[in-house]
């Protein structure tokens, strides 16, 4: 099972030039992150005497003060395996340091040398660095070039200002093998300055794969040129997974749970330091720490696909039909197709094949009687579902067929000698077949391309009839899973005249259901369990590598009193089974765009053999 540890990121509250109070204060917020089972607490930059000392860090009253007040650091980690990380000034020889000192277990363990000198306006060359200094008479490794590792996972420090600069030396620590990085900062606030700061955490925390701790200087610092605000911000792949108030007099202490594993695991799918020469570093040797025991602060999202801001999630379904629209069009012209084909059941997933259709006709400036729809009314169609396709198909414009199938799928079973009372998987298949056969035959007969309604969450589940509604022309939902496919028919009503947006707000109210058995009972649902679980488990198990006794604990805790954990075992364990055994499907499929994070594309998406077996990942 993937192990998370707990990051902290601390703000206390200080007074320039005094490292005796400053010490306490620090000391505190480390005991209190500790006993949240941390395993390491970073501090803003100079934390031990304050960013805002100017010339005085060049007294030496000010610097032994400073020194004795990391010991003092020092020895409160003696009881804890916490990391304690905290900026001070550092003198060595005629030179002055911008240093982060790393403790833990009852020592210095290291001293990284970050940004600019204090004071000063140029950063030391290298060969003002000497490999280790002396502190109560014990030699410290010193230097820009330290990488730290624990058993568990590995790290670097850069200050702020580094962080963020052009030459920020992120990219090299990160392809060095740090997982964490800890930016300890002294930046005066302006206006939009943390929207910004914000904006970039989250995007190099993506580009890395890394997970970026940040503690800025706090409101106490001097006000004589401009105003600290005490920023704390942990970002996790591309996601703030905590942020604290900024401008606040009280003390701040913000945590988040995050698994190296899963950032091991995206460096390597994503190829993110391929071909990339890590610098040569020291590596400084840590002890153990404690994995965080319950996930409380792990960044973990119920609907990965959905994003939760109301005005995102407008632009993520914009945005989405702008994928399918523009990949339909694409595929539609150069084909040569005269016309689009549309099998309508009155469900989420066709409907929003047609919502694409009919935006690729604008697009191309084309009408959209150019859509052929049909609806194919079966044993267990619902007046609900085939008013709805209907309704659907004549206010968007284009053409309804309704042709029903229980004849021809009759003559089949006669012809098979199937008993049309046995409804198994054959009463079930053979509607999905002769519905597929109807669309390509129209389609052949229109010189038309059959567009496709599969989604991405039954693609991973292979829940559709193989050479069934598992083939078409081309699948433009392809890289969509289920929840989201909801919230793009429901923007799609909002944006739609009355009659057509009660028809598809009343198709996002009914139930998943392929209506094949008649007397209306079958939901999909109850019988393969949520998508909403399934397509939590798809993004983690394919984005982070995430292993199922980790997926049922992190669904366990995200979707407390939602699901027993009852319900998300049998989910898990029907997940698992499927995705494996139906791969042979997901090599067969058409093409068709992606449109997340991530692609169950078995050519450019995952690609895994179709007999592989599932028993190391059975629970």
């Amino acid at each position: 099972m993937s192990a998370f540890f707990r990051t902290a990121a601390a703000v206390p509250r200080l007074e320039v030039a005094a490292p005796d109070f400053n010490i306490g204060r620090i000391i505190g917020l480390y005991r209190k992150a500790a006993s949240e089972n941390a395993s390491a607490v970073l501090f803003p930059e100079l934390a031990l005497t304050g960013s805002t000392c100017g010339d005085l860090f060049r007294h030496e009253r000010l610097l032994a003060s400073a020194r004795k007040a990391l010991l003092r650091a020092a020895e409160a980690t003696a009881d804890s395996p916490a990391i304690l990380i905290a900026g001070l000034p550092w003198r060595e020889g005629r030179h002055l340091f911008n240093a982060v000192a790393v403790c833990q277990n009852g020592r210095v363990s290291g001293l990284a040398v970050t940004g600019r000198t204090p004071g000063e306006d140029r950063l030391p060359s290298p060969d003002d660095l000497p490999e280790t200094v002396t502190l109560d008479g014990t030699p410290v490794p010193f230097g820009r070039d330290l990488l730290f590792e624990t058993p568990d996972f590995t790290f670097a420090v850069e200050c702020g200002e580094a962080f963020f600069s052009a030459s920020s030396r992120s990219a090299a620590l990160a392809a060095a093998g740090a997982q964490l990085l800890f930016i300890p900062d002294a930046s005066c606030e302006t206006a939009g300055a943390s929207l910004r700061r914000k904006a970039a955490l989250e995007s190099e925390s993506a580009r890395l794969a890394a997970g970026l701790v940040f503690s800025g200087a706090g409101v106490e610092e001097s006000t004589g040129n401009g105003v600290c605000a005490g920023h704390a911000l942990i970002a996790f792949d591309g996601q703030t997974a905590a942020e604290n108030k900024r401008f606040d007099r009280e003390e701040s202490l913000i945590f988040a749970d995050i698994s190296p594993a899963a950032l091991d695991y995206r460096r390597m799918v994503s190829g993110t330091f391929d071909g990339m020469t890590a610098p040569a570093m020291r590596r400084v040797r840590l002890e153990k720490t404690e994995k965080a025991p319950d996930l409380r602060f792990a960044p973990v999202e119920k609907s990965p696909f959905i994003p939760e801001d109301p005005e995102m999630r407008r632009d993520c379904c914009r945005e989405i039909f702008s994928i399918q629209t523009a990949a339909l069009a694409k595929r539609f012209t150069s084909s040569g197709a005269k016309r689009l084909v549309v099998g309508l059941s009155g469900g989420l997933d066709s409907t929003l094949a047609l919502l694409a259709s009919v935006k690729c006709c604008d697009l191309l400036a084309l009408p959209r009687k150019i859509i052929c729809a049909v609806t194919m009314p079966g044993f267990g169609t619902s007046q609900r579902t085939k008013g709805n396709a209907e309704t659907i198909a004549e206010r968007s414009g284009a053409e309804l067929r309704v042709i029903p199938i229980h004849a021809a799928v009759e003559q089949h079973f006669r012809d098979i000698g199937h008993d049309p009372e046995n409804h198994d998987v054959v009463y079930e298949n053979s509607q999905a077949r002769e519905r597929t056969q109807i669309l390509m035959d129209i389609a052949n007969a229109e010189k038309a391309l059959f567009v496709g309604t599969g989604d991405l969450s039954e693609i991973a589940l292979g829940w559709c009839t193989f050479n069934g509604d598992h083939m078409s022309m081309y699948g433009v939902n392809c890289g969509i899973p289920k929840t989201l496919m909801r919230s793009m028919v429901e923007f799609a009503a909002s944006e739609s005249e009355p009659e057509l947006a009660a028809a598809l707000r009343d198709i996002c109210a009914t139930p998943v259901s392929p209506e094949l058995l008649p007397g209306g009972a079958q939901e999909t649902e109850n019988i393969v369990g949520s998508y909403e679980l399934h397509d939590f488990f798809l993004y983690r198990f394919l984005r982070y590598g995430e292993e199922p006794e980790t997926l049922a604990r992190l669904a366990e805790k995200t979707f407390a009193g939602g699901y027993t954990r009852q319900e998300i075992d049998r989910t898990l364990e029907i997940f698992v089974r499927r995705f494996f055994t139906q791969q042979f499907k997901r090599n067969a499929a058409p093409e068709g765009p992606r449109a997340c994070a991530v692609s169950l594309d078995a050519r450019h998406g995952w690609r895994m053999p179709s007999d592989s077996s599932p028993a190391l990942w059975k629970r």
